[in-house]
């Protein structure tokens, strides 16, 4: 990755809004709207309401940190600016996990949709009775996934180039594609018939949020935050980006699910049951078979390909950039930092960004709904240390240039976390102790290289952490005895659940800006250098485009 500062270029608001735009627009308005109505009925639509205001909430807080320390792919080390080195390793490995993880699942994404092809081998792709990937499905995955890393392996300027393109017609597919459903006969009756408009009731809106593609739709925001600092002025570019890409992201998804609730037909609901019923491998593209748009199964099925590799420009880019911080802080090999003299890009990192891809799909990733509700459940713990850091950064570091300053942070930011707590037990048990163990792996590797390095002080290097060791399994405890609408044994029945991870989320927070201050203190952390938080030669001077240097 190049990190050089002396060629950083100003990249201009229109194309930090269409790097943003880029991203949100990935593979989740291919599956989120149907995922989301099968889960939700037609209160799937109060989903992505409450969907963009908790990821606005954490954009916001993270455009202040990005604009004060502009480090590319800084998600991956506020965490040890803030608190020191173990907790920066443990929220920067659920940050990578979480970016790595969007790598397959755009390939899956393909796949999935190759289900509405005519051709024999594309109907045994997935199988119609689990609605997941056979063998040849989870080979063709592969295939797709090796192909757009080594696209990006060789090309990756190449494709940032034409990224505005790939935007404006990723787009284009969706709005053309609400107009014809919506055209094509329009069934009002689907939102108050089969059990009302919330037939599941509503903890099953709060689960759609996590577990449907809502905040995994809505997650392209780091793209603005990770590369916003190459923005010309970007006190107002990062924040003005961010509102401007969500808000666009918004309606054009919520079109997409009042296109779909409306556009399925009554007499699939009678048979299917209801809306828990309705399971299509391709929602759109086979929603419109069964309406006689081929021009629409078309279009889709371009789309099924646009939209995942114009993503994955963003997520290749950025989950090597999250490998290099981590290597840069000494927690991952250092030669995962490494970066090819003659194409710049950190290749040792992209091949273990790679392998950890075959892991997934070999693994967990055998649908995208499957893969998408683990990675939605990684990407809320890697938002947690965003208000935080805002908490601590502004009590240890008020002199810092802030050219944005989220207002009211006194109170935003606990509110915040207390969101994103919550969010994290919406996203169900067993989800939620998966994700735990996964993200406290990072804990004895912590301690280990630390040893490592000669540090015996290893309580005095927990110190700082140890408020998301305990959040993490106070949450998950939480969540296996919460009620049975949230996978839970209904200890906790209703409600109960997440008030009580509501009450206990500000305590979590307020002991997590305790210890980052206490960090500070102690000197256990310490700023980027001059070098790093001066962005690498991201644009060109002649069209402002993002030029990703990976």
């Amino acid at each position: 990755m190049d990190m050089s500062a002396g060629e950083r270029k100003g990249l201009s608001l229109f194309a930090l809004i269409m790097i943003g735009i880029g991203s949100i627009f990935g593979s989740g308005w291919l599956f989120g709207a149907g995922s989301a109505a099968q889960v939700a009925g037609p209160a799937a639509l109060v989903a992505w309401v409450i969907g963009v205001i908790f990821i606005g909430m954490i954009a916001m807080s993270y455009a202040e940190v990005g604009s004060a320390y502009p480090i590319p792919g800084g998600m991956a080390r506020y965490g040890h600016l803030s608190h020191g080195p173990v907790l920066g390793f443990l929220t920067g490995w659920a940050v990578w996990i979480a970016t790595a993880s969007l790598i397959p699942i755009e390939s899956i994404a393909a796949t999935q949709y190759m289900t509405s092809w005519s051709f024999g081998w594309a109907k045994g792709l997935v199988d119609p009775a689990t609605h997941q990937l056979t063998l040849s499905g989870t080979a063709v995955s592969l295939v797709l996934t090796l192909a757009l890393w080594l696209t990006c392996f060789w090309s990756v300027q190449l494709l940032a180039r034409a990224n505005t393109v790939l935007t404006l017609v990723k787009f284009a597919i969706p709005v053309l594609a609400v107009l014809a459903l919506v055209g094509s006969g329009f069934h009002t009756s689907n939102f108050t018939d089969h059990g009302g408009f919330a037939p599941y009731g509503w903890p099953a809106v709060l689960t759609a949020v996590t577990t449907c593609g809502v905040v995994f739709a809505f997650n392209g925001f780091q793209a603005v935050v990770n590369l916003g600092g190459a923005a010309k002025n970007p006190g107002r570019a990062i924040p003005v980006a961010l509102i401007g890409a969500l808000a666009l992201g918004l309606v054009i998804y919520t079109a997409l699910q009042v296109a779909y609730l409306g556009s399925v037909p009554p007499e699939l609901l009678e048979r299917s049951g209801g809306w828990q019923g309705v399971n299509l491998n391709s929602p759109f593209a086979d929603l419109a078979g069964l309406l006689m748009l081929h021009w629409v199964v078309t279009m889709l099925q371009f789309g099924a390909f646009i939209s995942p590799a114009g993503s994955n420009i963003a997520n290749v880019a950025s989950a090597a950039y999250m490998v290099t911080n981590l290597a840069e802080t000494g927690f991952f090999p250092r030669k995962l930092a490494a970066v090819h003299p003659r194409y710049g890009t950190a290749r040792p990192a992209m091949w273990l960004n790679l392998a950890f891809s075959v892991v997934l799909l070999l693994t967990v990733g055998r649908s995208w709904q499957a893969l998408a509700g683990v990675v939605s459940a990684a990407m809320v713990i890697s938002y947690l240390i965003g208000p935080i850091a805002v908490g601590v950064l502004r009590r240890t570091r008020p002199e810092l240039p802030r050219p944005f300053r989220l207002p009211a942070a006194g109170v935003l930011c606990p509110v915040t976390f207390a969101f994103a707590a919550c969010a994290l037990y919406w996203s169900k048990w067993p989800e939620t102790g998966k994700i735990t163990v996964l993200t406290l792996v990072a804990a004895p590797v912590a301690a280990v290289v630390l040893w490592r390095r000669g540090e015996r002080q290893l309580l005095r290097q927990f110190a700082p952490a140890w408020w998301m060791i305990a959040f993490l399994v106070w949450t998950a405890t939480v969540s296996a005895l919460g009620g049975e609408e949230f996978g839970g044994r209904g200890v906790l029945p209703g409600v109960l659940g997440t008030a009580l991870i509501a009450v206990t989320a500000p305590v979590f927070y307020f002991w997590a800006v305790r210890s980052g201050v206490k960090a500070h203190e102690r000197g256990l952390t310490s700023d980027p250098t001059p070098a790093e938080t001066a962005p690498s030669a991201t644009v060109t001077p002649d069209d402002a485009r993002p030029m990703a240097s990976v």
